[in-house]
């Protein structure tokens, strides 16, 4: 049967059949339909011609595939080393049958059921230094979803975000903790420094990896819940860091509309932090809870030994300023 094409305004589709028939056009419009009055039609354009680079599909990354594919984007290149587990299920958008699958091969097939017209590249390596910059080149907008729970994974991240710096690529990621999702835009068009100077160009060399997590998280944000959870688990050698649904999705809403604004040309904050489990407590209890929390980042780092403390939560200038006075080895 030949594909509908021609028509004046988008078909009402009710099965999958009617939806294969429709020409790359109309599937388009008829998608996108709902969207009209909220998301400016030369923005849709915008965002149909817009390339995406999603670096990480798991727990952050991988909440903004079938997002941004619903939105309307539909150029996007997928890069993720990491395959599924099981444990990753509470949070991650797969199932059962996707065990052992790699993370960006399930993000392009879930984007190719919503359109069958996109185009999904898979990296299955990931991000490496070696690919870095022709990833980059290739993306007008970043999302930055690698895992940092890793030397190798925080080595790509500082990697993605140097060259998207030396290409001027705007890039957007976020950091779950507990009931809290911080999303980030670092517009690389005009910041000059990564993680905002935060870090060091040879700190991954000589921090470890939990000091430069805590250089490049968003550190005024941390829930007291997180800080009470860390200090009690980071000594135990086998120990993996909790993440919820309720955190990790929020960054497919959040980072839509934050890649919309730079698709839009528009200035975008740098931090939107919602915590979820405080904003749900009742009033009295939100008292508590940010009075919690001080007491329990004080008690976090009273448990750290004090030159981990300063590496890791150190005002950037003060960092900075310390770790050029020390001699070199």
């Amino acid at each position: 049967m030949s594909k509908r094409t021609g028509l004046s305004s988008p078909p009402d589709v009710g099965t999958a059949a009617e939806a294969r028939e429709l020409d790359e056009e109309l599937y388009y419009a008829s998608l996108t339909q709902r969207n009209r009055g909220l998301i400016p039609a030369a923005l849709q354009e915008q965002i149909r011609h817009t390339p995406l680079l999603i670096a990480g599909c798991g727990s952050i990354g991988g909440a903004t595939v079938q997002p941004l594919g619903r939105m309307g984007y539909r150029d996007f290149v997928l890069a993720d080393v990491g395959t599924y587990e099981l444990n990753n299920l509470n949070r991650q958008h797969a199932t059962v049958d996707d065990l052992g699958r790699n993370k960006a091969e399930v993000g392009a097939d879930a984007l190719r059921a919503i359109n069958p017209h996109v185009r999904a590249e898979v990296v299955p390596v990931g991000i490496t230094r070696d690919n870095v910059r022709e990833l980059v080149r290739q993306a007008d907008v970043i999302v930055d979803g690698v895992d940092v729970t890793t030397p190798s994974g925080l080595r790509a991240k500082i990697a993605l975000h140097q060259e998207a710096c030396r290409q001027r690529k705007p890039l957007v990621t976020g950091w779950d903790m507990a009931g809290m999702l911080a999303a980030q835009c670092f517009d690389y068009r005009s910041v000059r420094r990564i993680f905002d100077g935060q870090l060091l160009a040879e700190d991954a060399d000589v921090l470890s990896t939990w000091e430069v997590i805590f250089r490049i998280a968003p550190r005024s944000h941390i829930p007291g819940e997180m800080y009470r959870e860390l200090r009690q688990g980071l000594g135990r050698p086998d120990y993996s860091v909790p993440q919820l649904t309720e955190a990790a999705t929020q960054f497919g809403s959040l980072a839509v509309h934050m890649v919309n604004q730079l698709v839009a040309g528009e200035d975008v904050r740098r931090t939107v932090a919602v915590d979820v489990h405080h904003i749900a407590l009742t009033p009295g209890r939100r008292v508590v809870d940010r009075v919690t929390r001080h007491w329990e980042k004080a008690r976090f780092l009273n448990h750290l030994p004090r030159e981990q403390a300063w590496r890791g939560f150190s005002p950037a200038a003060v960092y900075r300023l310390g770790r050029r006075s020390v001699p070199a080895a």
